[in-house]
Parts: C-alpha cells; sequence; structure tokens
C-alpha cells in the first residue's frame, strides 16, 4: 500500500455513513464534534459552514468541506450570511428526523454503520422562494490512538473548490458518482456506498496534500506534503509501506532511493520528523496495533507480517511503544466488533 491508504486504514473503524439532503428557506443547523471525520460535499446551490473557533466557510455547488478532526461547526442558509447566530441552530439529529419543527422538506439517504443503504421518500425539492441546497453530509469513525502523522498535520477545514484554481477533476468524478449512488437506490448499493465514500476519503485527502505541497506557503500544511513530493524520501517511504516486514537497512533503503546513505538520512528525516529507520520501526509497531485491532490472527501471525521474529520481540517492542500487551489492545476500545 501507499502513504496515504495506509494512514488511513490505520485509523478507519467500521463503515462511513452518508446522507443526502434537500432543503429550502432559512435554516440552521449544529453538528456536535465527532470522534472522527466528518465532510459535506455542495451538489445544489449554496450554504454557510460555520466550524467551532473558526470562520465562515461559504460553499458553493461542487465545493467538497473535510473537517479530519471531528470539529463541531454549524450549517446555515446563506441568505443568513455573516450573521448567522450559532444559538439557533438545531441539532442536526432533530433536524433529520423532523422533530425540530422545519418549515422546509428534506431527502435522506443512508449508510448504516453495516453498510446497509436506506432512503425516505422525497418531499417537495424547491423552497418557496424558489432556492435550494443539495448536499451529501458525512462522517467517518477513526482510531485516533495511533494516528499516522500525516492525518495529524490536516487542518481544522480542508475547503476543495469545485472549479477553477485547486480543483481536481478526481475529486469531482468521486463526488459525481457518490451523488448518484446515494441519490438512487440501485442494486448493490451496500457495497457500493461504503467504497465510494472511502474513495471520496482518499481523494480529499490527496488534494489537499497535493495543493499544500505546490503553494508557496504549503497551504498551512505541515511537512508531509512536502514528503509525499520529494523523490527521495516518496521511494523510501514507498518501500517501507509497501512491505514493512522486509528486512531494510539504512543501505537497502538509500538504495531505493537512488542516493547515498547520508543523503537519505538528511532528507527522510527532516521531512518526515524522524530517522528512516525509527520511522520502519514506528510503521511496524502501528500496522500491527491496526491488524490487532481490525482481525483475528494469531500473535504470531501479526508479528510476522510487520518484521518481527517472535510474538515476544513484538509484545515486548509494543508494550514499549504504546504502553499495553498487544493482547489488552486487541480487547480495548476501539477492537472490531463485528
Amino acid at each position: 500500500m501507499d502513504v496515504v491508504s495506509d494512514a488511513i486504514s490505520a485509523v478507519r473503524i467500521g463503515q462511513p455513513s452518508s446522507q443526502r439532503v434537500r432543503v429550502g428557506g432559512d435554516w440552521c443547523t449544529r453538528l456536535a464534534p465527532y470522534e472522527g471525520a466528518g465532510f459535506h460535499v455542495v451538489l445544489e446551490g449554496r450554504c454557510l459552514l460555520l466550524p467551532d473557533g473558526g470562520e465562515p466557510v461559504e460553499l458553493g455547488a461542487g465545493d467538497a468541506v473535510l473537517l479530519p478532526h471531528g470539529t463541531g461547526h454549524v450549517l446555515a442558509a446563506t441568505a443568513s450570511g455573516a450573521t448567522v447566530d450559532p444559538a439557533r441552530a438545531v441539532p442536526f439529529e432533530r433536524w433529520m428526523d423532523g422533530t425540530a419543527g422545519r418549515r422546509f422538506h428534506h431527502l435522506s439517504t443512508a449508510t448504516t454503520e453495516d453498510g446497509t443503504a436506506t432512503a425516505t421518500a422525497t418531499a417537495a425539492t424547491t423552497a418557496e422562494d424558489g432556492t435550494a441546497v443539495e448536499m451529501l453530509c458525512g462522517k467517518y469513525r477513526l482510531d485516533r490512538r495511533h494516528a499516522h502523522p500525516l492525518l495529524a498535520e490536516l487542518p481544522p477545514l480542508v475547503r476543495l473548490p469545485a472549479r477553477g484554481e485547486g480543483a481536481d477533476p478526481g475529486l469531482r468524478s468521486a463526488v459525481e458518482l457518490l451523488g448518484r449512488e446515494v441519490g438512487e437506490r440501485l442494486p448493490g448499493s451496500g457495497v457500493a456506498l461504503p467504497s465510494l465514500l472511502d474513495l471520496l476519503l482518499v481523494y480529499m485527502i490527496r488534494s489537499w496534500a497535493t495543493t499544500a505541497s505546490t503553494t508557496a506557503d504549503g497551504g498551512g500544511a505541515g511537512t508531509w506534503p512536502a514528503a509525499l513530493g520529494d523523490p527521495v524520501t516518496a521511494a523510501a517511504l514507498r518501500a517501507v509501506h509497501a512491505d514493512p516486514a522486509a528486512p531494510w537497512t539504512i543501505a537497502l533503503l538509500a538504495a531505493e532511493a537512488g542516493v547515498s546513505r547520508p543523503t537519505l538520512a538528511r532528507r527522510f528525516t527532516a521531512l518526515v520528523g524522524r530517522p528512516p529507520m525509527a520511522y520502519l520501526a514506528w510503521w511496524r509497531l502501528t500496522r500491527g496495533a491496526a491488524l490487532l485491532r481490525d482481525g483475528r490472527e494469531p500473535l504470531a501471525a501479526v508479528a510476522r507480517r510487520v518484521g518481527y521474529s517472535t510474538p515476544y520481540a513484538f509484545s515486548h517492542a509494543f508494550r514499549r511503544e504504546f504502553g499495553t500487551t498487544p493482547g489488552q489492545y486487541r480487547a480495548g476500545p476501539g477492537a472490531a466488533t463485528a
């Protein structure tokens, strides 16, 4: 696997969920802070997003926004503009189940935690003033105990425009596919929807990393976009993530990158924040933690998959890194339940 895929798989838990909403008139709803990542994609119209502790962001048709740290926020009609009062926002759950006395209609299609697609009937699609906003709202459950630093560097809010400078055609295609799949009850949706939601997350993180690595100030990002864009560091990272169990040495990784050992050590450490072999040791244990959480393989098999010759050696290193034994970790919060 590659760094972005591995960073996501190391923290993802269960199935993502999504809802498609169509709303008009004067509306305002609040989504509470969440132990995961949230996203919104505007399919039609415009709306305003007010993140907790941040500045309002206006979203237009095709725009996507990722809240990678589960920041609480308010969504509202743009007609209210900057005068939106978060105190009047209706909790999202009440807003969606129809108990909040709304004066507008909505369409909701959701993917449950087990991947089953469900949908309600479509109501009126245009507000009294002739305007409407249609959007996809979703979230991903994440186990942040050992998050990859790539994800930790993501800002509280990532806005990805649909058009103009910085627009990603791949992201736009993913949005179009997801919008169609969520909007129609098609055969196989129970499989397609979770996969498309995962694809959307990959495209959003990839688009952020690409934009941040090419802007003059880094787009407010840390060092990981630069690490992924540096051919030497990226080559070493690809090797480690493709086969973490391989008997890597600094010499072998330098050969993969086509540079000397000192050059690799210098560039890798500057961009990743730790030397190549220290990163390899950390990633092996982090990958092992994900295997323990998500599967039921024997400890010996997990140890071999991440480059340890014996369960004892893996357990010793695991406890030193995470402060708990592999068995306690597997049985603890965030362990697989299905």
